[in-house]
This record gives structure tokens, sequence and C-alpha cells, in this order.
């Protein structure tokens, strides 16, 4: 019994689905998802995947095919049949790649506004600091064509004596703050659209510099190198660097985002799988680009509060132990002074500091 060349195609046609499904959710490319953000970000990707196997599968199907059936046989010397053109073939292998695109462009947009992409109050216009201009031996990586011509009269004193400018400057510098006229506007990853309006739950300062994160918690004032968030708390991270760009990357919560000198970046989400995840820089930062590692901890609520209590005890232990060295009544800059010259350090800057 001969079987219709339709049933062979609709046969085969289900078989290559159900493939592409299957592949698309059970690839086993991307690592543990560790927040909410990456759920939607992978409903994504396993889509593309599902639609990228099948058209994978059709088109090494088509020509594996074309190879054994269409092979040249033992004495056939003949030249193939002059095809000129398939018009409905050629309609039909252009309108399906570009449904493909426009339905995937469509659901990307979605995700992106999802996970606070499209948010229009995220993201602050910041001003470019003194610190961004004057880091010793940094190159700056960023555009700063907006820049007010006080900030390179700063810059050229700073080249010419460092510490005495950091000091004539530090009552200086502005603090966060909009600022239209800079026309400084940093491109943010907000809350999503069931959280827009609301504060987030924890806000951590991060900086970027080469070759470190430092992160601070405005709320507790812990300063560290390692990011330590709570399980189900959505958190905001605002990002600057003080010499180059760099990118604060978490392949686990499929989020990325550049800090940029001068500007403020923000990103939230909302860890929701306990471990610890490697924080990567994913902007060429410079030679040892590479080793700016280091670690994020998603954690329970009460082991975040135990880290917390720990990390302030154990700041309050070092200034216990700073303040010991010096057992006379000496006022801070009479104890610092002759170790001054040595640091490099003009007296004057460390008066007006205490001061």
């Amino acid at each position: 019994m001969k079987i219709p060349s339709s049933i062979w195609t609709l046969l085969i046609g289900i078989g290559l689905t159900l493939a592409s499904l299957w592949y698309g959710q059970n690839h086993g490319l991307m690592p543990v998802a560790a927040s909410d953000e990456a759920d939607l970000v992978d409903g994504l990707f396993n889509t593309m995947m599902t639609v990228s196997a099948g058209i994978f599968l059709i088109v090494e199907g088509v020509l594996v095919y074309c190879v054994v059936k269409y092979r040249r046989r033992a004495g056939d010397h003949e030249d193939g049949p002059p095809v000129e053109g398939n018009v409905p073939l050629e309609i039909l292998w252009t309108a399906i790649p570009a449904i493909i695109v426009i339905g995937i462009s469509v659901y990307s947009f979605e995700v992106y506004n999802d996970i606070g992409g499209f948010d229009p109050h995220a993201g602050h216009q910041a001003p470019i600091t003194q610190s961004s201009m004057t880091m010793p031996g940094a190159a700056i990586a960023a555009t700063l064509n907006d820049t007010p011509n006080l900030n390179q009269e700063k810059s050229d004193e700073a080249m010419q004596d460092p510490a005495t400018a950091a000091v004539r400057n530090a009552d200086q510098i502005p603090q966060k703050q909009d600022a239209p006229g800079l026309g400084i506007v940093s491109p943010s990853i907000g809350s999503s659209p069931e959280k827009a309006g609301k504060p987030p739950e924890l806000v951590v300062n991060v900086t970027g510099l080469q070759y470190a994160w430092i992160f601070t918690y405005p709320e507790s004032g812990i300063t560290t190198g390692e990011l330590h968030v709570p399980i189900g708390r959505e958190v905001q991270i605002n990002m600057t660097a003080n010499d180059v760009i760099h990118a604060f990357w978490v392949p686990e919560f499929r989020l990325k985002q550049d800090a940029i000198p001068g500007r403020q970046t923000e990103m939230r989400f909302t860890p929701k799988t306990a471990g610890d995840y490697t924080l990567i820089c994913a902007e060429l930062c410079g030679p040892y680009h590479g080793a700016m590692r280091t670690q994020v901890v998603v954690e329970p609520e009460e082991a975040f509060k135990k880290w917390t209590q720990e990390q302030l005890a154990a700041n309050s232990d070092t200034l216990n132990q700073a303040v010991a060295v010096n057992p006379t009544d000496l006022t801070p800059d009479e104890f610092l002074a002759p170790y001054t010259k040595e640091m490099g350090i003009q007296p004057e800057m460390l008066h007006h500091i205490h001061k």
C-alpha cells in the first residue's frame, strides 16, 4: 500500500514539531534561574530555541533528502532539468521567516517591559562627579562631552596637585539629583509593571573600579566587596563607575547593566533561589578585566539579617582597634602627622578632612 505524500508530510511535520518542542524545553544551555526575571528571559530563550531547532531540522532534513534522492547515478552524464524558479515557494520561504521574526520581536518587547526595561521612572539624570574625572592613572572610557567647563578646570588643577585639588573640591562635589541641564540620561531596568510606583525593598549602591566591585548598603552603612541579598525582596542596584565603563552581570539573574563613570544606572531584580553566584564584569575594562569577579550570595531572610549583624559588629570592632592604636590624647592630625610624608599626603589636606 502506497502512502500518499500528504500523509507523509503531515507525519513528518508532527515529528519535527514534537522534536523542536522537546529540545526547546530540555536544551540545558542555561544556568539555574536565580531571580524572578530569569523565568521571563528563559521563556523567550526557550521559544527561540524551539523555533531554531525546527528550522534547523527542516533545512538539514531537506538537504539530506535531496543529496540522497537526487544524487548522480552511475552512468548518468546528463544535465539536470533547467528549473528557473518557483514563485509560490519563494513567497512561502520569505513570508514564514518574516512572521517568525515579527512574533519574536513582539514577544521580546513584552519580556523587556515585564522586567522593567520600559519603566519611565527608572534612571536618573546625575551630574558627572569630580571623583570620576580625577582618578589617578585611570582612563575615562565614557563620553563626557556634556561636562561643564568647571570640571575641566578642576581636572587641570588635579593634574598639578591632586591632594590640594581633592581638598578644595571635596565640598563642591554635587550629590545625586536631577540635572536636566546636563542631558545625561542613563537607561536602566526598573520595576515590573505590577510593582510600578512602589519603592524597592532593599537598595544597594554599587561602584565599579579597576578591578573590583564595592557594595554599600545605605540603610545600615555596611560597605563590603561581596553582595548579599535576601530571597523574595526586590533589590535595587544603583551603579556608577570610578574610572571606565564596567558591566554588572550575573548569568543566573539573566540581567546585565553598565556602570558608567559620572552617571548612575539602576537595575531591579527579585532573587528567588538561594546560592552563591559569580558577578562578572561583562565590559572590557583593562588588562585585568577577566579577574574582576566577586560573589553574590542569595540567602533566606534570617541568614541575611545575621550577616548584616555580623558586618555591623565587625565594623565596630575594627573602629575600636583603630582607636586603640592611639593610646595618648593626641588629635587625629597630630597622631597621623608623622605618616603623612611617607603616604604622600599634605598636612593641610589631613587638617581639612578632620576639621
